[in-house]
């Protein structure tokens, strides 16, 4: 276990299910505890009544979480089981675990892609694939009776996944300034511009007006009435 990173004061859930050997699970419990000594702490939890006992341990609470790393067990691990693993692991805390794995997707069986996503949903993340092997035949059995699958593109993988330096609905304060701003000097306009671009009805003379609208045989009675009779020309 030393490999895998775990040292003294650790605190390690180690998860387990059949059909495990007994004494190869007390073997590796016994070999945990002298790894993380008197001031650590190995947990040993069954991967079916793990969500049962989720009681048992506050948030937060292990450094490590290694399910069924025993070469005889084939488990299948659910989101809502991958779900309280991250929970009771510490801010940065890892976890190690193994399962079976098939090149096609199967409902009973995941393919390594649906398994690492099943994990990041969970909050785990980076997800990373440490090993790839066979099933033993008892894992086998045990995994064909278990789910009813029959296929042969099987293979047994190993993955590592932390968990986030922070706690899922954690909150933390940002500190905001509302102070008022202030207010950007408006620009005057030049007294020359504004008297050259005022209009006044005063300075236009009747006959600068164009009556917008007017039609051709008005505007010839308009013309017609300003005329006078000495303006008229006989041809």
């Amino acid at each position: 276990m030393a490999d895998i990173g775990v040292k003294a004061q650790d605190k390690v859930m180690l998860v387990w299910t059949q059909p495990s050997s007994p004494t190869a699970l007390k073997e590796m419990a016994e070999s945990l505890g002298i790894i993380v000594g008197a001031d650590g702490k190995v947990s040993v939890e069954n991967l079916d009544m793990l969500l049962l006992s989720s009681a048992s341990h506050a948030n937060s609470t292990f450094d490590w979480v290694l399910s069924c790393l025993l070469g005889d067990c084939s488990p299948v691990h659910s989101l809502e089981t991958l779900a309280e693993m991250a929970r009771v692991l510490k801010p940065n805390g890892k976890l190690v675990l193994e399962e079976a794995v098939t090149g096609s997707e199967t409902p009973s069986v995941r393919t390594v892609e649906k398994l690492t996503t099943a994990m990041k949903l969970s909050g785990l993340t980076p997800v990373a694939e440490v090993s790839q092997g066979q099933l033993s035949p008892e894992a086998l059995s045990a995994l064909r009776t278990g789910t009813g699958y029959q296929g042969n593109s099987l293979s047994r993988i190993r993955i590592s996944a932390s968990k986030p330096q922070f706690e899922v609905g954690s909150s933390t304060q940002i500190k905001l300034s509302f102070g008022k701003k202030k207010p950007k000097p408006t620009e005057k306009l030049d007294p020359g511009a504004a008297a050259m671009w005022a209009l006044s009805a005063n300075d236009m003379d009747d006959d600068d007006v164009i009556l917008l609208g007017t039609t051709g045989s008005d505007l010839q009675e308009t013309m017609a009435d300003d005329m006078d009779d000495d303006d008229v020309v006989s041809c």
